[in-house]
């Protein structure tokens, strides 16, 4: 645990480090996001953040390579994430400069999950009906389909300061969590691709969020939001590569299946997000690419809140799922459900609190 967590701080204090001369670079080259009507930021606002954490993950991979335990997680499996979420960071940096068509981008996802696939890293099997063990075709497909949703619910919650940041955060800290208690209490292999890649993702948003938290001076960009997505899906889909299906007892079904459950619980309020606007879209007789202000975010600023307090909701919400997912695995039910029920009970408090506030003294917070 030591090890991860001294790769976590280290992450997080070279990402804080690297992030303002990333910035820099970006005001250089013209990487500045412009005001759109859709936008919520007033001021144009440099992208790249993506780059700084890249270059905080390679540089945390070179230090603690030779640590004994996490030096054991450098593999077969942690050299194709790299290199995968190399290839994103690439194609988002010249989508964060010269706006890339939504195809071209998909196709860069999709490429970036072929390189997955390459280096072994797919799903193997599936909870249906029990345990069945997937062809290999379509354990692929299913891998592609895996990377390319979570890639784009992140995306899609890049909308607000410090919102994405956040979000990954709190998702990556409910994985690890999993994987070292599955670790701890079924005996699995905790020098593994899914602990460190987590450690990492947790270490570059909080050392990111100073420069991204509102007012930013920095945005993740397409750079940021496709390199964590494509990281917690590879985490996820590597934690299920350590699983024998045919070696797993009925007492240890539920904790065993929960990698491929997990990463969308922790990423339900994205993936709503994700979906409620291709339907919304579709509905319109729009493309599904096409952009709108009626994101969860957005809503959650019209109904009174500030643009911290929307941030703070969406990141309470977030916890108030992934979480309890999480103790569901190693604790009674019971447990689980009362731990849902009193995070729930602060995050519905919360929500309304502030707009109720406003609504008394007669006060109204813009959309920024």
């Amino acid at each position: 645990m030591r090890e991860y967590l001294a790769t976590l701080l280290l992450a997080a204090a070279l990402c804080y480090v690297v992030t303002p001369f990333v910035r820099t670079w970006a005001l250089k080259f013209g990487a500045v996001a412009h005001i759109r009507t859709r936008d919520i930021h007033t001021t144009p606002t440099p992208r790249w953040g993506g780059l700084a954490m890249w270059i905080a993950m390679a540089l945390t991979f070179a230090m603690v390579s030779h640590l004994s335990l996490v030096g054991k997680s450098f593999g077969r499996e942690t050299l194709g994430i790299f290199l995968a979420a190399t290839l994103l960071v690439a194609i988002g940096l010249i989508d964060d400069r010269f706006e890339l068509d939504a195809l071209t981008k998909l196709a860069g996802q999709a490429l970036a999950a072929g390189i997955l696939l390459l280096f072994g890293i797919q799903v193997l099997w599936l909870p249906i009906n029990g345990v069945i063990t997937l062809p290999p075709s379509i354990g692929q497909l299913v891998t592609v389909l895996i990377v390319l949703i979570t890639i784009n619910a992140v995306n899609f919650i890049d909308g607000l300061d410090g919102l994405a940041a956040g979000i990954v955060a709190i998702s990556g800290a409910a994985f690890f969590a999993f994987a070292y208690l599955l670790a701890v209490v079924y005996g699995f292999n905790r020098a593994g691709a899914p602990s460190l890649i987590t450690a990492v993702i947790i270490g570059v948003c909080i050392g990111f969020l100073p420069h991204n938290a509102h007012p930013a001076k920095i945005f993740m960009g397409d750079s940021g939001s496709m390199f964590l997505g494509l990281l917690l899906a590879a985490s996820a889909i590597t934690l299920t590569g350590q699983i024998d299906p045919n070696a797993i007892s009925a007492e240890e079904l539920g904790p065993t299946l929960l990698p491929l459950a997990l990463p969308f619980a922790v990423l339900a309020i994205p993936l709503l997000d994700l979906f409620s606007a291709i339907f919304r879209r579709l509905r319109a007789g729009q493309s599904p690419f096409s952009s709108d202000k009626d994101h969860l975010h957005h809503r959650i600023l019209r109904a009174g809140n500030s643009h911290l307090r929307t941030t703070l909701i969406m990141y309470l919400w977030t916890a108030t799922i992934a979480f309890p997912v999480v103790v569901s695995a190693f604790a009674p039910l019971w447990v689980a459900v009362v731990a849902a029920g009193a995070m729930l009970a602060f995050t519905l408090y919360f929500s309304k609190s502030g707009v109720k506030k406003r609504i008394k003294s007669g006060g109204k917070v813009a959309a920024k």
